[in-house]
């Protein structure tokens, strides 16, 4: 039997607390606890960013999923608040945000959106965007900034003229030397563009339209609901596939 001195012992009791907390910092910032996502929560108890409003980011659907403020952070919304959001703040508006920031990249996910200065906090609930707004879409221009995944995987990139561009982060990875902020790509594949935006769920990248490579698209669902297929990228759940 292995036998410990009494202040070994001590010193031990005493570090476990703080162990504990810094496990449970480390699963924060992977991902917001339950309570935040079933409104259990008082978010005036979250950390507060503040920063005026570039643009919104979309999903292939033509769903809002989140901000870019002006200093190139990159704000995760939750669906619930998505169509709130489009009413409530535009472009230029200045807004406070409730929320847990990642550690190594300019991301927050948002528990709250409030507009400064109407003092409008952001909710409600959301209605999915379209399948039959989706169309076939080519697109290119220069890479000004990449975008995340809740748990902050690269899942796509936002191009200059504000285009979204969204892909499974397994072949995000496999494009880093492409993806990099600066290079000009250009891209194939379904989605949506209106007032609000224009988003792309890629099915072919590369470097120009007549270099494109088609990347992996795999249906399932990832071990936090987000789909890694088209109808992942869109949004939506899974569909049973078509047989002609």
């Amino acid at each position: 039997m292995v036998r410990f001195s009494k202040p070994l012992i001590a010193a031990m009791v005493l570090a476990a607390p703080l162990l504990a907390g810094a496990a449970g910092i480390a699963a924060a910032q992977i991902r917001p606890p339950s309570g935040l996502a079933s409104g259990n929560f008082d978010p005036a108890q979250l950390p507060e960013f503040k920063g005026k409003v570039t643009q919104f980011t979309l999903s292939p659907r033509g769903d809002v999923d989140g901000l870019i403020l002006d200093d190139g952070t990159e704000v995760q919304v939750p669906p619930h608040l998505s169509n709130a959001l489009v009413f409530s703040v535009k472009p230029g508006d200045v807004v406070s945000i409730r929320g847990l920031k990642a550690r190594s990249i300019a991301m927050v996910s948002a528990v709250t959106v409030t507009n400064v200065a109407s003092g409008a906090v952001i909710g409600g609930a959301q209605t999915g965007g379209r399948m039959e707004d989706m169309a076939k879409m080519d697109v290119s221009g220069k890479i000004k900034a990449l975008l995340h995944t809740p748990r902050g995987d690269v899942g796509g990139v936002l191009l200059e003229d504000g285009t979204v561009l969204r892909m499974p982060p397994p072949e995000a990875a496999k494009q880093a030397t492409l993806l990099a902020v600066g290079n000009t790509i250009a891209a194939r594949g379904v989605g949506f563009s209106g007032p609000l935006g224009k988003s792309v769920g890629v099915m072919e990248i590369g470097p120009s339209a007549d270099k494109l490579t088609k990347i992996d698209m795999p249906h399932h669902r990832g071990p936090h609901g987000e789909g890694h297929g088209p109808e992942g990228m869109m949004g939506g759940k899974p569909k049973p596939m078509m047989h002609q």
